[in-house]
């Protein structure tokens, strides 16, 4: 399981409600047999595009790749480093080809250049990865549940934790997200009852941003009965922020 014992900054008052901050078990979902149809119906790869036949359709080809990858970043869908790399790549390949075409229109050497790959790596590779996930209470120091490969790092999560619960006018609800300087990135997600805190390996995109307020939003949701009357029985709880790290 991903979620492991926290380590509070300083010893908790012992509750006789508190169990295990590990959240139940939760059974796989067998597969129905028309879902093994559609997974054994899926081809294993998909063929790449074949290069242009010449280097002006090349060239549009560039152009259009790099209009839709602007979109993608407008919608939300990559982060900027997934940008910057795709972009950069299509960038390049456009650069190279119009030189070697301006030098030597009879060359094929442009086919080289723009040969279709390395994109889906450079999605996978700038992707922003979850490392670990903890939620807390409103106004309580002590964290109610986490998850994660990685344990938190209590110096960050401290700093912000203290500084919402000392925020006038707090809002009922709300999303923000800070880089801290290394690489990481943390998400917070603020409700009613409790605030999920998200660190990413970096930076994430909008709709990773959503995905947290979403299953926090959900979190609330489902345990607002347990939250309102403040038990710390988890077995009682479902946490759906464990998606995340799962």
């Amino acid at each position: 399981m991903d979620e492991k014992p926290p380590i509070p900054p300083r010893k908790p008052t012992p509750d006789p409600e508190v169990g295990s901050l590990r959240s139940p078990i939760r059974p796989a979902n067998p597969e129905t047999p028309r879902q093994q149809n559609l997974n054994s119906a899926q081809p294993a790869s998909v063929p790449e595009p074949t290069t242009p036949e010449d280097p002006v359709t090349a060239l549009e080809n560039l152009r259009r790749k790099m209009e839709r990858v602007a979109h993608e970043f407008s919608k939300g869908k990559i982060n900027r480093a997934q940008f910057n790399a795709i972009y950069g790549r299509y960038d390049e390949q456009r650069k190279i080809i119009e030189r070697l075409v301006a030098r030597d229109p009879s060359n094929k050497a442009w086919q080289q250049v723009a040969a279709p790959g390395h994109t889906s790596f450079l999605l996978n590779h700038f992707e922003a990865r979850p490392l670990y996930y903890i939620i807390y209470r409103v106004n309580s120091p002590t964290p109610l549940m986490m998850g994660g490969k990685q344990q938190p790092d209590m110096n960050h999560i401290e700093p912000a934790l203290s500084l919402l619960h000392k925020m006038p006018n707090r809002p009922r609800s709300g999303l923000a997200r800070k880089s801290m300087g290394n690489g990481q990135w943390m998400v917070l997600a603020l409700g009613e009852n409790a605030v999920t805190i998200v660190m990413f390996m970096l930076e994430p995109s909008t709709i990773q941003l959503n995905r947290v307020r979403d299953l926090h939003a959900d979190f609330e949701r489902a345990n607002r009965n347990a939250l309102e009357r403040g038990t710390r029985a988890l077995d009682r709880m479902v946490f759906p922020q464990r998606a995340l790290v799962e």
